[in-house]
């Protein structure tokens, strides 16, 4: 079993390339046009396989599209990055959305929500009082 370390290396290194290879080498508008993060790399324990997780400014349809393209694209940026790094075998990739961020989003807005709600409450709860 390789140690964490090398993993943690490793996808640190995949990560910068990957982002270098959407940012430079992929001719592709709707990556271009809407900033796209890799925000997690999941790499397997032989170093074989690579889930990568996309976050993007794009609404939900136009990211699931990202997602899509750059599904399509995989050999090339897996070539690209063959390439680049110096890997007895470059590990197979795939892309997926990372919803964290929406799901975190929308607990803040929720907590919001609720701060506002005691606070209309307080309020009307001391106007209560003071008649």
């Amino acid at each position: 079993m390789p140690n964490n370390y090398r993993l943690a290396k490793v996808s640190s290194l995949l990560k910068r390339e990957i982002t270098l290879i959407l940012q430079n080498d992929l001719e592709n508008d709707l990556i271009r046009d809407h900033f796209v993060n890799i925000s997690k790399i999941d790499l397997s324990g032989d170093l074989q396989h690579c889930k990568i997780y996309i976050t993007s400014t794009a609404k939900e349809t136009l990211r699931k599209e990202i997602v899509a393209n750059l599904n399509t694209a995989k050999s090339s940026i897996r070539h690209n990055l063959g390439k680049r790094i110096e890997m007895r075998r470059v590990p197979e990739i795939i892309f997926k959305d990372d919803i964290i961020l929406d799901k975190g989003l929308s607990v803040l807005k929720l907590l919001d929500e609720l701060k506002n709600k005691n606070q209309d409450n307080n309020n009307f709860e001391d106007k209560d009082a003071n008649s």
